[in-house]
């Protein structure tokens, strides 16, 4: 039995570019593919995934979006395959094609199957990180004498994507919502998910961190693994949402309150807004605040 066969399919069109064309073209450039080659948690996940569940794969049309080098697509012929259709809307198709020829793999839709992963999880906790706030944030209050503040609440507005110390988090870490990846349909991504946050230590929190978790549910041995700041890095890092207010709180306190998610439709395809409405209960106030936040625009700046 011969070489299971990849088919590489790019996307073409340079003229009347959309948010879309742009946030594919932040994915042209080989360093970002670098990046996510050499984050063993995410790679090393994928490749167990497929070379300890080959019956997935075995005599299987195997479609992978996004395929990037076609790293995965390669690991998808190597389990066994039948033929492994890798789509990719980047220039790095085109190395990508090359790479699968150089290592001997050469050369619609796919009904049913399998999704992989095929479940993720969104969770939320509460961080002090005063350091990072006064150097990014509240610098703007004071520029050489000047109140530059108009642009510390556009800075407020803009999550950061970055590495959070697990020495910074004050509170439990809440799960918002589980999706079926395989079942969801566009109107999914936007969602409002209660919550409830236990201060574990008396501290300040100056931000919310959102991370998520990925499932393969259909492996023989459940796998996966969480992007939180509690477990190894990944290059997806975490996503800081920061306060306006800093919050005060004692061990066993709770902030309670509801995010709603929703896409932003019109200006970019990476665009996420964040709605915060949160009430603290401590012996001292009840604090109530409402927040917003646009997340993703400089995204492909990290990834």
């Amino acid at each position: 039995m011969g070489e299971p066969d990849v088919s590489f399919f790019g996307c073409d069109g340079e003229d009347d570019k959309t948010s879309a064309d742009y946030y594919f073209d932040s994915y042209s450039h080989f360093g970002i593919h670098e990046e996510m080659l050499k984050d063993v948690v995410r790679t090393k996940t994928y490749q167990n995934v497929i070379y300890r569940n080959k019956f997935l794969f075995q005599n299987k049309v195997v479609l992978s979006m996004g395929a990037g080098t076609g790293i995965l697509s390669l690991f998808c012929a190597k389990a066994g395959a039948a033929h492994v259709y890798a789509v990719e809307c980047s220039h790095m198709a085109d190395m990508a094609k090359q790479i699968v020829e150089t290592n001997g793999l050469p050369d619609g839709e796919v009904d049913d199957g399998v999704m992989l992963p095929d479940e993720a999880s969104l969770y939320l906790t509460a961080i002090e990180d005063a350091e990072y706030k006064d150097d990014k944030i509240e610098f703007w209050s004071n520029v050489y004498g000047f109140d530059m503040s108009c642009i510390k609440k556009q800075a407020m507005m803009e999550p950061l994507v970055d590495t959070v110390d697990q020495k910074q988090i004050v509170t439990n870490c809440h799960l918002l919502k589980t999706m079926d990846i395989s079942k969801m349909v566009p109107g999914d991504a936007s969602f409002t998910a209660p919550f409830k946050l236990i201060a574990e230590r008396d501290d300040y929190i100056h931000a919310f961190v959102v991370y998520f978790d990925v499932s393969f549910t259909k492996c023989h041995k459940l796998m996966g693994f969480s992007t939180g700041p509690r477990s190894r890095p990944t290059h997806w890092k975490q996503t800081v949402l920061y306060l306006e207010d800093v919050l005060t709180i004692c061990e066993g306190e709770t902030i309670i309150g509801s995010m709603t998610v929703f896409p932003e439709k019109e200006k970019h395809i990476r665009c996420m807004y964040f709605i915060n409405s949160i009430q603290l209960f401590s012996s001292h106030v009840c604090f109530i605040l409402s927040l917003m936040f646009c997340a993703g625009v400089r995204e492909h700046i990290y990834k």
